[in-house]
């Protein structure tokens, strides 16, 4: 792992070998409350012909703000910051998908990628579509897994941002340390239990993930303005964006992600862009990254001519 400064941030990453000189560098942007280790297993079977890029975001797994030492106290410093953020006493700046973004597009030029296909998982699908407009010249196309959107509900986004925010004041550390707990995290969000290590992993960056970063991520991505936006940034996109949708996915239904695959030229009525997955939840690259490294590769190959199908 190495790490580096982005816009006063240090940000972790990992980088593999370079593959041939053409191929494009394939970085890949995790979701909420999650890091870059649920890339490994398509790191595993893509790396071998492309150099591949994976992360944290800012405030989540080991990309963690500088600490600034405070007063000790014994409340939640969730719930603490909860209040801060409703009274305008923390700047909201740093979390957005614009500033998701910005970070992502220094990131690509202080690693001097200036040929990159971005693949993004949930919220980081929708920082991958930001991304593609801030570093167009460095970004060639765009994959979302199990993201979509652009319709605002706003009694329903109302009880999810409620729900998510009391989900986040219920995180004690020693959460970590509760015997089988981790295999209720193998069952959330998934059509079939994950491996065991895997509910072990989402326990740790829930746990870590920084209280600022957790609530602002949530909290700004589900505003009407931020929701109705995202398809503008579609349409607008002239690089080719495709989405990969789990089948039985309940937090990201398919309608919604041919919702917002059809504002993309490609999407040509009929949902070109869009590829379903059978037997598939919300975590597609660890339930069946199989499927997805080869949709993948079929992809990135009709674009860049570089590498077949295995």
């Amino acid at each position: 792992m190495a790490t580096i400064n982005i816009l006063g941030a240090p940000h972790a990453y990992e980088l593999t070998p370079p593959t041939e000189p053409s191929s494009p560098v394939l970085v890949f942007i995790h979701g909420w409350l999650l890091s870059r280790s649920y890339w490994q297993p398509l790191i595993d079977r893509l790396a071998p012909d492309y150099q591949c890029l994976i992360y944290d975001l800012r405030g989540f797994g080991k990309s963690q703000p500088p600490v600034h030492k405070t007063h000790r106290t014994r409340s939640n410093p969730d719930t603490e910051l909860l209040n801060k953020l409703n009274t305008g006493e923390v700047s909201t700046s740093r979390y957005t998908l614009a500033a998701y973004a910005a970070d992502l597009g220094v990131l690509l030029k202080e690693l001097n990628i200036d040929k990159a296909w971005l693949i993004g998982h949930s919220l980081g699908g929708s920082v991958a579509l930001w991304g593609a407009s801030v570093a167009s010249e460095r970004v060639k196309g765009v994959i979302c897994l199990n993201a979509g959107g652009g319709i605002y509900l706003k009694e329903e986004f109302e009880r999810f941002r409620a729900a998510g925010q009391e989900f986040l004041k219920r995180r004690p550390r020693w959460l970590c340390y509760i015997p089988l707990v981790d295999l209720l995290f193998t069952r959330v969000m998934v059509a079939r239990p994950l491996e065991r290590r895997w509910g072990r992993q989402r326990i740790i960056d829930f746990v870590v993930a920084h209280p600022e970063a957790a609530l602002r991520a949530l909290l700004d991505s589900t505003t009407e303005a931020e929701v109705h936006g995202l398809p503008q940034v579609v349409s607008q996109l002239q690089q080719p964006v495709y989405f990969i949708a789990g089948a039985k996915d309940t937090v990201m239904e398919p309608k919604y992600v041919r919702h917002l695959a059809s504002f993309h030229k490609l999407f040509q009525g009929c949902g070109e862009n869009v590829i379903e997955i059978p037997s598939c939840g919300h975590m597609a690259m660890v339930e069946q990254p199989d499927a997805v490294s080869i949709q993948i590769r079929k992809i990135i190959t009709s674009y860049d001519g570089v590498k077949s199908e295995n």
